[in-house]
């Protein structure tokens, strides 16, 4: 997909809205597990003495290209790499018109079940369901910021600390320096700007712990299992902790 398209977009995060319903949230939960077709065809039960809303088409191309590829655009949703437009303008120059397959990837990209894939951190696919390339960390970041600010929309609970383990985990992904990370995200949504700060201090603390721990157990002479027990800590906890490449080898019969 072109590099203009919502997936690089800068998201922002609202303030907590009305919860959405309970029966409405599970008809949400079925429209996205349907397919692009069968998800935009469903209907909401109308209210009582409420006038029935009507079904939201699909666009044809949208339809065309699930029809097409449907390991992209069907059951599941992949990241397309960049320049998908125009592969799919060559591929098929005699079916897409220019400016509709340009509107039909735009809602494609705009759709939540497609930022989902992309704050995921899944690879770019090509048309052949190939993956190509990885997905920049800014468009990471931004598409996990607008799937929560979307999921705030419909929820009264506070997600902001989902948000956080989200950033944080997409920020060690990534392997950026903080400055790196900050000057490829930062953005003038001060909303979102600070959930960035709280999920570095929190990231700070935590591999400050990790180090302590590390430190701990390098000094102890002890294997994975005799220092959890020594401190009451699970082994396999204390094993994910210091990471595969610092554990020394565990003597015969430790747990």
């Amino acid at each position: 997909m072109t590099s203009n398209t919502a997936d690089t977009e800068t998201a922002s995060l609202p303030q907590p809205a009305q919860p959405m319903k309970e029966p409405q949230a599970r008809a949400g939960r079925r429209r996205r597990r349907a397919g692009p077709a069968q998800q935009e065809s469903n209907t909401q039960q109308p209210a009582q003495g409420k006038q029935p809303v009507r079904p939201r088409k699909t666009h044809p191309v949208l339809e065309r290209l699930f029809e097409l590829y449907p390991g992209l655009f069907g059951a599941r949703f992949l990241p397309l790499k960049l320049g998908v437009f125009e592969d799919l303008l060559a591929a098929h120059a005699d079916e897409f018109k220019r400016e509709d397959l340009k509107v039909a990837l735009g809602l494609h990209a705009r759709s939540t079940r497609y930022l989902e894939a992309v704050a995921a951190g899944k690879a770019r696919h090509d048309l052949n369901g190939m993956p190509v390339e990885p997905v920049a960390p800014e468009h990471v970041h931004h598409a996990i910021l607008e799937v929560f600010r979307r999921r705030q929309e419909r929820s009264s609970e506070d997600l902001r600390p989902q948000l956080r383990t989200r950033l944080m985990a997409a920020i060690e992904t990534s392997g950026l320096s903080r400055e790196d990370y900050m000057l490829a995200v930062r953005s003038n949504d001060e909303t979102a700007n600070a959930v960035l700060d709280e999920a570095f201090a929190e990231l700070g603390a935590r591999n400050a712990k990790r180090e302590a721990l590390r430190r701990a157990f390098e000094a102890s002479g002890r294997s994975v299992a005799e220092f959890a027990e020594m401190y009451g800590m699970d082994p396999a906890e204390v094993k994910r902790t210091l990471g595969a490449a610092r554990v020394r080898p565990e003597p015969p019969g430790a747990a």
